[in-house]
């Protein structure tokens, strides 16, 4: 019975010599580095009011707290990568909804991807949110110590 493999004194010279190649050429595989990533200090996010139809884009600086119709939306980073780079841009972000009672509840805490906006955007029943991208400045001033109000 044969297996396509020999065990013979040839076929052992021919395993060593396709695992030194194996182990050569992974030694000399190219090593690709990673791409620095921009901390920025503004995150651009686009929401959608479903009732009437209206969608807003808006800055955050990172850290301060936006509202967005019953949404409260605050990135905590933003990244991209420089213009040599292909963008990944993300943003770490926090949003709650002031519900009809007055309560703040957390609807959403992790990382919004600009080139994937439906993975993980936020999809509430009259408001959504989704990243668009990050900035290293903005026409908009920065908040004081107040909440800034979109609408």
């Amino acid at each position: 019975m044969t297996s396509g493999f020999s065990r013979t004194g040839a076929g052992r010279r021919f395993l060593s010599v396709m695992l030194a190649t194996v182990a050569v050429g992974s030694a000399l595989a190219p090593v690709t580095a990673e791409a620095a990533r921009i901390e920025n200090p503004v995150a651009v996010f686009s929401g959608i009011d479903k009732i009437t139809g209206r969608i807003t884009s808006f800055d955050v600086y990172i850290g301060e707290t936006v509202q967005f119709g019953a949404l409260q939306v605050t990135p905590k980073v933003c990244y991209s990568r420089d213009d040599t780079e292909a963008q990944k841009i993300t943003s770490f972000v926090e949003v709650d909804e002031i519900t009809l009672d007055r309560k703040i509840r957390r609807i959403f805490t992790g990382w919004m991807f600009a080139d994937s906006p439906g993975l993980n955007a936020v999809e509430h029943p009259v408001y959504d949110v989704w990243l668009t991208e990050c900035k290293a400045k903005s026409d908009v001033p920065p908040p004081d110590d107040s909440e800034a109000k979109v609408q």
